[in-house]
């Protein structure tokens, strides 16, 4: 397994293996928004390569910063292809992507998870995760904002 910082290349893998959990994604867009990604240092975008080169798996974590507690770690997002899942690969992503934190300054790496996501709830819980809380998450579309 070979866990390499994601390129613009990558971007094509990346949206396939994001519509694996029901996230659709244009592989033009994801270039877009990986570009600016990539451009803060505190962001993490990894990939990982199976034994031919292909990307089979990503992470995206970053830095996240409050007004009033100390810098944390985030999880943007971490997939691993249906047909490499418990193979230690995310393990092995998330391994990265804590020592990065810590080397980042960051004292507490947070993850938010759907709550119809069991399978991902356990993959946590198993690399050590604690719930914290449950909360809410609320929306409001921009797009009325825009000037044209």
């Amino acid at each position: 397994m070979c866990i390499r910082t994601a390129t613009l290349e990558d971007a094509p893998a990346i949206a396939s293996l994001a519509s694996q959990l029901g996230y659709p994604a244009d592989p033009d867009e994801v270039a877009a928004f990986q570009a600016g990604v990539l451009q803060h240092p505190d962001h993490l975008v990894l990939v990982s390569e199976d034994q031919d080169g292909g990307v089979c798996a990503w992470l995206h974590a970053f830095v996240s910063r409050r007004l009033f507690v100390p810098p944390f770690a985030e999880l943007g997002g971490v997939v691993v292809d249906e047909g490499r899942r418990r193979a230690g690969i995310g393990r092995a992503l998330m391994a990265r992507a804590e020592e990065w934190a810590a080397q980042s300054g960051c004292s507490v790496f947070r993850i938010r998870s759907n709550t119809s996501r069991a399978g991902a709830h356990e993959f946590y819980q198993t690399a050590g995760y604690t719930a914290s809380k449950t909360q809410q998450v609320f929306e409001k579309r921009m797009s009325h904002l825009r000037h044209a």
